[in-house]
């Protein structure tokens, strides 16, 4: 069952070649009310790097949300190599959907050379195998969710997540901003870097924006509350497996004029930081008092 989702997401980063610089995705509905904004990063730096030649991999990425995305349309990628030099190849994709852009993205690239090293520790936190599972919602607590919400958490998503300290998502408790997560495929793929970046570039836009939330007991899944991810950055800085355990290290320095920012850290379980992340989004409350339905 956990091999047959995860081979279904690789299958959603393949996309279909129309021409030699234009892609096209399918959509999939996980529960959330637009197309979630990790699939289209995933496949718009699936679709740059089908766009490349020689070993060079991606070590940065920016990227604007334009528009919301329709779950039940496909998505056109097109892609123009801005430039090839001798070590750095640079991409930009514009993501299109009934004729109008919804998303940007430029990705830059280089080839694997030596250097000087060093990086922050990760932080201590138990292993993900002394962290018990999060358990499945209760059928009353489904039941105080929109539909929409209620089909993401009961769905058997392509990731395993165990977050270090859980938090209630339907009562959320108020809290400081941040928070520490280990995740994982759920099912093995190949070696394939290319493949492992593009499913971190997925995985890399749960959990971000969320903890801009915490100090305010406040969450996605309370129909007052609006949230949508207005840009993201990600940085690649050693090699990875997305079906090995990997530590997402958050946090939140700033909320304000209806937008949060959050910032991670995504460390391999041997100590190594791997990549790291930033993004800005809106988070509006709505005037109207929430209660459950």
């Amino acid at each position: 069952m956990t091999a047959s989702v995860a081979a279904e997401l690789v299958d959603l980063l393949r996309l279909e070649r129309l021409e030699d610089n234009l892609f096209r995705g399918q959509s999939r509905d996980i529960g959330t009310k637009y197309v979630f904004g990790g699939q289209v990063l995933g496949q718009a730096l699936s679709a740059c790097q089908q766009t490349l030649a020689g070993d060079r991999h991606v070590h940065s990425l920016h990227a604007y949300f334009l528009r919301a995305g329709d779950v039940e349309s496909p998505i056109v990628y097109d892609v123009d190599r801005t430039r090839d030099g001798s070590s750095f190849s640079v991409r930009r994709v514009t993501a299109i959907q009934h004729g109008k852009p919804i998303f940007v993205l430029a990705a830059s690239f280089q080839e694997d050379e030596p250097g000087n090293e060093h990086q922050l520790p990760m932080p201590s936190v138990p292993a993900p195998e002394d962290i018990e599972p999060v358990p499945a919602p209760t059928p009353e607590q489904l039941a105080q969710l929109p539909p929409k919400a209620q089909r993401w958490l009961s769905r058997m998503g392509p990731f395993e997540i165990r977050p270090v300290y859980p938090r209630d998502e339907v009562k959320p408790p108020k809290r400081p901003p941040f928070q520490q997560v280990w995740f994982r495929l759920t099912g093995e793929v190949g070696d394939s870097p290319v493949l492992h970046q593009a499913l971190l570039a997925y995985a890399s836009d749960f959990h971000l924006l969320g903890t801009a939330t915490f100090p305010h007991g406040i969450s996605y899944y309370q129909p007052n509350v609006q949230m949508a991810s207005l840009d993201h950055a990600m940085w690649f800085h050693r090699p990875f497996r997305a079906d090995d355990w990997l530590l997402y290290s958050l946090d939140s320095p700033s909320a304000q004029g209806a937008r949060g920012l959050a910032r991670g850290q995504i460390y391999a379980r041997d100590g190594r930081l791997v990549a790291s992340t930033a993004q800005e989004g809106l988070i509006r409350v709505l005037p109207e008092a929430w209660s459950p339905r």
